[in-house]
């Protein structure tokens, strides 16, 4: 699953052209080009990893020559890898370092490693031995990406304090064997890894209870019970919620992450285009009980994402039921529903744990917990894969329905792309600095 989505934010360098967050630049290719040709270095061939189960571990043997002129005195190899890998024991003539998310980019670790010894030129090296990554329980869509430098990387402003290895130095050797990397080869390579997991994502809805002519208040949930989180293709979101409210009733105050769509219909983001392993999301509304209407009922629903991760479908769509008094009772009660299944049901995709464990060295868990403007909230804590929501101010909420009822009304289908596509991206939380 390719990912390339340049953000923002740029890594400040010497006089190489290496940045601490470029993994975020990443594509389909093999390679894409860092280095100008004054560099002389070109990285060879790296395959993409495939069907990686969690726990399993993936050696990487980066090849590069020197198609320069003169020989080097050293070179760097640096390392961008996503959050759901983690990394063995670290030479000691490597560091690490970690990136915490910001604007549309996650967080990352960075392993840099300095090869102090001369590079010929038209000689194809490579480590003497691999540099060790894990899957780890929260793999699915994973990056890395690979780079050879004749100059030193210089961090991002907000990557934590590096810590060096312990491990014997790790030293570059002849590969007399390996191909010479073709004619315009680059020095960055993109390397994709896709995990064999799962990610269940769920809502839950609410009862609305109250007299005609009161404003109560609607909380519906959205979360992620893991055991995987969730990093979209480029230019995508990994979900959006669809809410829409129960014929009587009336919005007098929206969530701050959610955008009309048509009639009292409102599609919802999550923040970050990515969505974390046991991450949370309240919306929460301002509603009025215009009048009492018999079997009115509203809906949460999942958008229109394709989620082949998520094989859990009953907790896709819960219900907004109705309790007026001072006019006709529409439902009695709420919606029941079987909610999410407990460490992500009946899920078959995964074979990790559903408790994210952090891995070895791993650099950033995404855990920081922030609020969605003046109402939405995101928590990362807890979610074991029963959605608890929230419901009026008079009542508590109801798990999701098992049964996704009438079709959700989606006469606003297009506005929901531009809104999931832009509009929500202002409201979504500004991430800066390192992920607790």
């Amino acid at each position: 699953m390719p990912f390339s989505s340049p953000g923002p934010r740029a890594v400040r360098q010497t006089a190489g052209a290496f940045g601490a967050v470029a993994l975020i630049a990443l594509c389909a290719a093999p390679a894409v080009a860092a280095d100008g040709p004054a560099t002389g270095l070109a990285l060879g061939t790296i395959a993409p990893f495939d069907k990686v189960k969690p726990g399993s571990e993936l050696p990487l043997s980066p090849t590069f020559t020197n198609t320069g002129t003169a020989a080097l005195d050293k070179v760097w190899l640096s390392y961008s890898v996503t959050r759901g890998l983690g990394r063995a024991a670290l030479p000691s003539n490597c560091l690490s370092y970690t990136v915490g998310s910001a604007d549309e980019e996650p967080g990352h670790t960075q392993v840099v490693c300095e090869f102090d010894q001369p590079v010929q030129t038209g000689v194809v090296y490579a480590p003497e031995r691999p540099l060790t990554l894990k899957a780890l329980d929260r793999a699915l869509y994973e990056h890395i990406q690979v780079t050879v430098d004749s100059t030193a990387p210089v961090p991002d402003d907000g990557a934590a304090a590096p810590v060096h290895g312990t491990a014997a130095t790790l030293k570059l050797v002849e590969r007399p064997d390996e191909k010479t990397p073709p004619a315009g080869a680059a020095s960055s390579a993109d390397i994709a890894v896709n995990a064999v997991n799962s990610a269940d994502f769920q809502v839950g809805g609410a009862q609305l209870k109250g007299k005609v002519g009161d404003t109560v208040t609607l909380r519906v949930k959205f979360a992620n019970a893991g055991p995987a989180w969730v990093l979209p293709q480029p230019g995508q979101r990994a979900v959006h919620v669809l809410v829409t409210l129960p014929e009587g009733t009336s919005a007098v105050r929206t969530d701050t992450l959610c955008t009309n769509t048509g009639a009292e219909s409102y599609a919802c983001g999550t923040g970050a285009p990515w969505v974390n392993e046991h991450e949370s999301r309240t919306y929460t509304f301002k509603v009025k009980l215009d009048k009492a209407v018999p079997g009115a009922r509203g809906y949460v629903e999942l958008g229109a994402e394709a989620r082949p991760f998520d094989h859990v479908k009953k907790n896709d769509t819960a219900h907004i039921t109705l309790a007026v008094s001072g006019g006709t009772d529409t439902t009695g009660g709420g919606s029941t529903g079987d909610g999410g299944s407990k460490g992500g049901g009946d899920s078959t995709g995964g074979t990790g744990s559903t408790t994210s464990t952090g891995g070895t060295g791993t650099g950033t868990d995404g855990g920081t917990t922030t609020t969605g403007g003046t109402t939405g909230t995101t928590s990362t804590a807890g979610t074991t894969g029963d959605l608890t929501t929230g419901g009026s101010d008079s009542t508590g909420g109801n798990l999701a329905a098992t049964g996704a009822g009438p079709a959700l009304p989606l006469a606003g289908a297009a506005a929901v792309a531009v809104v999931v596509g832009a509009g929500v991206v202002v409201a979504a939380r500004r991430r800066g600095g390192r992920e607790d």
